[in-house]
């Protein structure tokens, strides 16, 4: 950067970059964008090119009008599958930070009772499931268990692996300054921990919304209290394939949303001290 007549001028290089982070900026939702649109299009034409039943693959705007015609039913069921998917994540964070707390507290607490939360993660829940069927007895409780067994291990793992990659040297330095054990977990350890947990909890996001959705499939609930997943089945079972594309649309755009909300809360929270975070604000 140069000052030339008073003014500030960027040299060549400088100009370059700013220029191209920019377009970084503008690509990394126009092209998603654009991809999108055009892949909808493609879809609309293959649909009148093949002149496809509407029953196969019905075109796009046959899915948003069947998306508005049924919103009642599919927008009621979209909140079971949120009240599910919210509650699950929800014990997932307080189990996961409560058990990795208790973890890094004491080595042998975790190499006791970690390996079962392996068992439950490599498990795939369609086999637990008739476990779960047969000792609770509630329909709601075993969709909650299912989805919370899919969500709880990333927060486990990840926060585990944030507590126990403190910097040595700062632990050494709490420990000379005669911190307690408390007060190390509290201004040491937590903050440290802080990014891996949150990158945990984009995963859990997710994950508990597929585990909301897999357990409902599962469990084959039914009736007008019922998620988005008895919505599909239903409409399978019906040749309906309108509703089930819209049922799988809304999906889609939870699952998208809860990844959004879960990134910029991130983001806010690291901001302002984390490299992570730092890098996007430039």
């Amino acid at each position: 950067m140069t000052v030339i007549d008073g003014t500030l001028k960027l040299d060549p290089e400088e100009a370059r970059r700013v220029r191209q982070e920019r377009l970084e900026r503008v690509g990394r939702w126009l092209l998603p964008l654009a991809i999108m649109i055009l892949a909808i299009w493609l879809w609309d034409r293959i649909c009148v090119w093949n002149e496809i039943p509407q029953y196969i693959l019905p075109r796009p705007g046959v899915v948003l009008q069947t998306l508005y015609n049924d919103a009642g039913l599919l927008f009621s069921s979209l909140l079971v599958t949120l009240r599910i998917t919210f509650l699950s994540l929800a014990l997932a964070v307080i189990g996961g930070v409560g058990l990795s707390v208790l973890f890094a507290q004491s080595k042998w607490v975790e190499m006791s009772f970690f390996p079962f939360a392996i068992v439950l993660q490599v498990t795939p829940i369609v086999a637990i499931f008739p476990l779960i069927n047969i000792y609770v007895n509630n329909q709601t409780t075993k969709l909650l268990l299912c989805a919370w067994i899919v969500a709880f291990f990333p927060i486990l793992s990840n926060t585990t692996l944030g507590l126990n990659s403190v910097d040595r040297n700062l632990r050494d330095l709490f420990k000379l300054n005669g911190a307690t054990r408390w007060q190390q977990l509290r201004y040491l350890r937590l903050p440290a921990a802080m990014p891996y947990f949150l990158g945990g909890l984009k995963i859990a996001g997710g994950l508990s919304l597929i585990g909301a959705v897999v357990a409902e499939f599962v469990a084959g609930a039914t009736g007008q209290s019922s998620g988005l997943a008895s919505r599909i089945i239903e409409a399978g079972y019906r040749l309906n394939a309108p509703r089930l594309f819209a049922a799988l649309f809304l999906i889609s755009l939870t699952g998208i949303l809860i990844f959004l909300v879960l990134s910029l809360i991130s983001h806010l929270i690291l901001r302002r001290w984390h490299e992570s975070a730092l890098k996007q604000e430039r």
